[in-house]
């Protein structure tokens, strides 16, 4: 067999809200109809994506999801985050549409992805192609790094971001001495981050205070990069 191609056909509720948010993320109209029924095709490269409207739909009520395989989970997502920041001066990270941030998911042999949720509620699942994929990092050490791992695998692989939110809260309510800093301002932004999806703003302004007085060294400054950007990110939405 060769030249297959699947191609996800997925419900919202307005295909013009549809072409609007995804034309910010890079993609183009490549055909589009209002009757019979509203209809949309987008693409951006490879990437195809088309969207069907059904009267009376409901994002927040959404089945919809799809996967999309990547060898630049990182490069995929600064694109999209800048496509973001140019259009609303911020990158969603709460509400229907929103965008997670790229992390290692303990259900997928510790390979990174993200998810987009789109204005029709629908999450497209962005993994990295295990075959065009480096090793997965190490197994999470620690306990702040397994309550981490444990809880993306419940927010965003399940969508169970009151379990997630459990999780983090129950490793931050017990500080021990050993635990590493790093981890510990990885947990606390992700804390912050669920918060926003959960519209507590409260919570979340909290939650970035603390990781920002979290002591660090020079080196453990570095290895918290990633997870400062994002706070970065959060600190925008909060306005």
């Amino acid at each position: 067999m060769t030249n297959e191609v699947t191609v996800p056909l997925l419900p919202c509720g307005s295909v013009d809200d549809i072409a609007a948010f995804y034309e910010v993320l890079g993609f183009r109209t490549t055909y589009s109809q209002r009757k019979p029924n509203p209809y949309v095709a987008l693409q951006r490269e490879d990437l195809h994506l088309h969207f069907f409207e059904m009267a009376g739909f409901q994002p927040d009520q959404s089945y919809g999801s799809c996967l999309v395989l990547t060898s630049d989970i990182d490069g995929l997502h600064r694109a999209f985050a800048a496509g973001m920041r140019a259009a609303y001066g911020k990158v969603l990270v709460s509400g229907i549409p929103r965008m997670t941030r790229p992390r290692a998911r303990k259900n997928y042999d510790g390979l990174g992805g993200f998810s987009v949720i789109d204005p029709g509620g629908n999450w497209i699942r962005v993994v990295q192609n295990a075959t065009a994929a480096p090793p997965p990092a190490a197994t999470p050490e620690g306990r702040l790094a397994k309550a981490l791992a444990n809880a993306v695998v419940q927010a965003d692989s399940r969508g169970d971001v009151a379990q997630a939110v459990r999780i983090l809260d129950s490793a931050l309510a017990r500080p021990q001495a050993d635990d590493d800093p790093v981890a510990r301002v990885e947990v606390l932004v992700y804390r912050a981050e669920l918060a926003m999806v959960l519209s507590d703003p409260e919570t979340a302004a909290e939650m970035l205070e603390r990781a920002e007085h979290v002591a660090l060294s020079a080196d453990e400054t570095v290895r918290a990069r990633s997870a400062f950007e994002a706070a970065a990110d959060l600190a925008a939405a909060l306005g």
